[in-house]
């Protein structure tokens, strides 16, 4: 077996030192990886836990960041976005912990080469990226991550959309493609796992996150720490290999096999963590495709909740009053349309475009209740004022009549339903011979 020479440069054996604490802290502070490497439960454990292992030292964060960058960085662990001030400030903290390691660990260790610490080090770098590409990949190939249009999305003008909006929404918009993106981290993540393939899954790694990084940048997503990072430990794990890749794929010459080097000296010790290696990785697949596959029963699936009044509803007939109200985009009172989605929630389109999110929910009359605000939860979900109260009547499938007080005031609203395949977004498909491009 040829394996990779072992480190005596001692630049590079620095930056493998600085490279073992940096990254193993970041890790296990600043990612899911201890619960997407406990598979199945993983999903239990995270709804006992909370999902953010930095929790704890959130405290010393918060003093860092108060007293060298002059910023109140408490982490928002209801947000999951990656790239709060608390995670910068936290990869700061990290960053000089690895360097004073690295110092005192070079000054005290005069050894040139450390092979079994690289050995074990190069294994938890790969199930760290191998879980985490496994995470993100089943989240797209079981479409959860980039769900399709909501009804109300389908009304809101492009231009008005934030880019991750449109990023989100155009991925969506093509389940195909959206699994394709996750099928190829998926494989990514299945290849790191094996020790034969290692190399490969770090190369597809590394152009997966290149991708990422780089919508994630262009586009706003508030990822960039975590896509930035897992696409460094793949450059990391390919290092010791770049001079025989670039004799194979640049200068066309024979190289030695590109093997992992050996966890123990003895061969059937090695074969054990071989199968161990495996079978992590088909426990860590089998776990996050699981928590995807609930995910899109519950929120996203064709049997996942929706409104009694799912539908885009046009408003034919508006009167305040005992008064018609005309259809003038200048009218504070009338409405467009009305959008029911998921359960207790709506939107109602003013006269001027504008979407305005509301909770809707049925009283023990069975008349419909709209109240200001929408995605309230918890203790708070009632607290919201309610600013119309209606029955419904629903004389046929496609026609509906709210009677009721809009704002203490008499109102009745009569609508009808459109059919979501009118939108070209939904109905357009897909065309194997096409004349001219369409820009409809």
């Amino acid at each position: 077996m040829v394996t990779p020479p072992s480190v005596r440069n001692p630049l590079s054996q620095i930056a493998f030192r600085f490279c073992v604490v940096y990254f193993g802290l970041f890790c296990l502070l600043l990612t899911l990886i201890p619960f997407t490497l406990l598979g199945i439960l993983g999903r239990w454990i995270r709804r006992y836990v909370g999902p953010w292992p930095m929790l704890p030292i959130d405290p010393v964060t918060g003093w860092v960041g108060r007293t060298v960058f002059g910023v109140d960085a408490v982490l928002n662990e209801n947000s999951g976005a990656g790239d709060q001030a608390a995670i910068w400030v936290l990869v700061f903290c990290v960053l000089v912990v690895a360097v004073v390691v690295t110092a005192v660990w070079t000054i005290v260790d005069r050894r040139s080469a450390h092979p079994r610490l690289r050995a074990w080090f190069a294994l938890f770098l790969r199930l760290c990226l191998g879980g985490q590409m496994l995470g993100f990949g089943m989240a797209k190939l079981i479409p959860t991550q980039m769900p399709a249009p909501s009804l109300a999305q389908l009304l809101r003008p492009y231009g008005e959309m934030s880019p991750a909006s449109v990023l989100w929404l155009q991925v969506g918009s093509s389940y195909p493609y959206e699994m394709a993106l996750g099928g190829a981290e998926v494989v990514a993540g299945l290849l790191l796992f094996v020790p034969r393939t290692a190399v490969l899954g770090a190369a597809v790694s590394l152009a997966s996150m290149a991708q990422v990084l780089l919508l994630n940048m262009t586009f706003d997503i508030p990822e960039k720490l975590l896509a930035g990072h897992l696409l460094l430990i793949s450059l990391v794990l390919l290092a010791p290999y770049l001079r025989r890749l670039a004799d194979v794929f640049v200068r066309q010459r024979a190289c030695a096999p590109l093997t992992q080097p050996a966890l123990f000296t003895d061969n059937r010790k090695n074969r054990a963590a071989l199968w161990f290696q495996v079978t992590l990785g088909l426990w860590v697949a089998f776990g996050s495709g699981y928590d995807r596959w609930v995910v899109w029963q519950e929120q996203y699936g064709p049997a996942s909740p929706k409104s009694e009044l799912y539908g885009i509803w046009d408003v034919r007939d508006f009167a305040l009053d005992g008064q018609p109200v005309p259809p003038l985009t200048t009218d504070e009172n009338r409405w467009q349309r009305l959008v029911f989605d998921d359960p207790e929630q709506a939107a109602y389109q003013a006269m001027n475009g504008e979407l305005v999110p509301v909770r809707a929910e049925f009283g023990p009359d069975r008349q419909l209740e709209l109240a200001s605000g929408t995605g309230t939860t918890g203790e708070n979900a009632g607290q919201q004022p309610v600013f119309a109260t209606l029955s419904v009547e629903r004389p046929t499938r496609d026609r509906l009549l709210l009677r009721g007080t809009l704002n203490d005031h008499p109102i009745e609203i009569t609508l009808q339903r459109v059919d979501p395949d009118s939108f070209t977004l939904r109905s357009r498909g897909f065309h194997w011979v096409q004349g001219n491009m369409y820009f409809g």
